[in-house]
């Protein structure tokens, strides 16, 4: 589905002013590789700005830090994950203090969920 053009102009915006746990994730997202995942980052995607997204695997990547579970932020990240999924996006959350602690182990995290299923079979096609 295609953003709204301010939606574009935010999140081309927000680029350039990526949190500390986003920071950790996009420098090891973004290595390009033969067979590897690629993801954007601050992607729009309707009226929302994905932290990450692999259009490949239809997987949205989020960092949530601490407000994520203050006031109403719960119930708007449970909308937002609802309409992700009517558009057959899969969300993953991520804490951000998780991503602080370990970005590596996230990261693999990341990658195992965007990457095709391997056959063990190579008759199967």
């Amino acid at each position: 589905m295609r953003a709204p053009t301010d939606t574009h102009a935010r999140a081309r915006s927000l680029r350039g002013r990526l949190s500390l746990p986003e920071l950790l994730l996009w420098v090891r997202l973004r290595k390009r590789s033969p067979g590897r995942p690629r993801f954007r980052r601050q992607h729009p995607v309707g009226p929302y700005i994905l932290d990450f997204y692999c259009s490949e695997a239809r997987l949205c990547v989020e960092v949530d830090g601490a407000s994520h579970s203050m006031g109403d932020r719960p119930q708007r990240d449970i909308a937002r994950d609802s309409w992700l999924s009517s558009q057959g996006i899969k969300v993953m959350r991520y804490a951000a203090s998780s991503v602080l602690e370990d970005p590596e182990e996230v990261v693999e995290w990341i990658l195992r969920l965007a990457s095709p299923p391997q056959s063990s079979d190579p008759e199967v096609r």
